[in-house]
């Protein structure tokens, strides 16, 4: 069944709303990372943040191409404590991201949005691609 044009630009601000808590989520984490990885953990943390700015600028862009206005509040942001539990949480939210963008992409096909279909499976891509870093960290981690 394909969603109006309400119903989309709704789910588009969802998606950019997570797209805001991801990059309050990396900034956040890169400034508390702690211990003898903290360079490397603080670096991968920022590297990861311009990606998330450009998905938030598309999603914006692409709301208001639809008719909408972009929301202007973030997701929440879970607070950890520890370097673990930080890569846990990105990890988390990567896998939601991925979720939620193979879903959109199936979503725009279906409204005949092909752009936007394309641009949510390179999304997928980008995500997934965050998502197994954050997997191979967490697989090599000791402490």
């Amino acid at each position: 069944m394909s969603l109006t044009r309400e119903q989309m630009i709704d789910l588009l601000n969802g998606d950019l709303a997570s797209e805001y808590a991801a990059v309050i989520q990396y900034l956040t984490y890169a400034a508390k990372v702690t211990g003898p990885n903290r360079n490397e953990l603080s670096q991968f943390f920022q590297e990861e943040i311009p990606g998330e700015t450009g998905h938030a600028k598309f999603l914006a862009d692409k709301i208001v191409a639809l008719g909408g206005t972009p929301t202007v509040t973030p997701s929440d942001v879970p607070q950890v404590a520890d370097n673990k539990g930080m890569l846990e949480a990105v990890l988390a939210a990567e896998r939601a991201a991925v979720a939620r963008y193979i879903e959109r992409a199936s979503q725009a096909e279906a409204m005949g949005q092909k752009g936007l279909q394309v641009q949510l499976e390179d999304m997928v891509a980008d995500e997934t691609g965050h998502m197994e870093q954050v997997e191979r960290i967490l697989r090599g981690w000791r402490g």
